[in-house]
């Protein structure tokens, strides 16, 4: 049984890293680093009753492995790798078949985009894809960062963002296109 679940849990990561079928093969192209300091992104600023981070609102691909250039909007909504809503941040994991939700506590302004602030994180639980605690260890319930509390969202482009220095999202992030 053990030995399926682990079958079953690389299949999984195996789909995650495989290149859409429909997308045009193009040469590998490196990416620049999610580090790299920002110079031509517009300032966002949300509209009147919207929250600091109404920009974000939508979901996100990439981050966790490169973007494809050209993304269908019914791939990109399949299996995005982080959503924003008005209260939660949802993120994608390799282990587990479940997003891990963030509870927004605040969201602040900043000169490149917003800090999140989110509810502390409770402790670990078990469960999980792999039936232990793969879902629940303190790295996976942030993003990577040096906090798992605070994520810092800089936005590259209107429809490109980056986590800086989160070790889970070393790649820019891009907006899934409407379908």
């Amino acid at each position: 049984m053990a030995r399926l679940v682990c079958l079953a849990a690389l299949a999984f990561a195996a789909t995650l890293l495989q290149p859409l079928s429909h997308v045009a093969a193009e040469p590998a192209r490196k990416q620049p680093p999610a580090t790299r300091p920002n110079v031509a992104a517009p300032k966002p600023e949300p509209e009147p009753g919207q929250p600091p981070h109404a920009w974000l609102f939508g979901t996100w691909t990439g981050g966790m492995f490169p973007a494809p250039s050209n993304l269908a909007a019914e791939a990109c909504l399949s299996q995005p790798a982080v959503i924003f809503t008005r209260d939660l941040v949802m993120r994608a994991t390799i282990t587990d078949q479940f997003y891990i939700q963030r509870l927004v506590e605040t969201a602040l302004t900043t000169a490149n985009g917003v800090q999140f602030r989110f509810t502390a994180a409770g402790p670990a639980t078990a469960g999980g894809f792999l039936g232990d605690n793969a879902s629940g260890t303190p790295a996976e319930i942030g993003f990577g960062c040096a906090n798992p509390d605070v994520l810092d969202v800089e936005q590259r482009s209107r429809n490109q963002i980056v986590f800086p220095n989160c070790s889970d999202f070393p790649y820019p992030l891009v907006r899934c296109p409407a379908g």
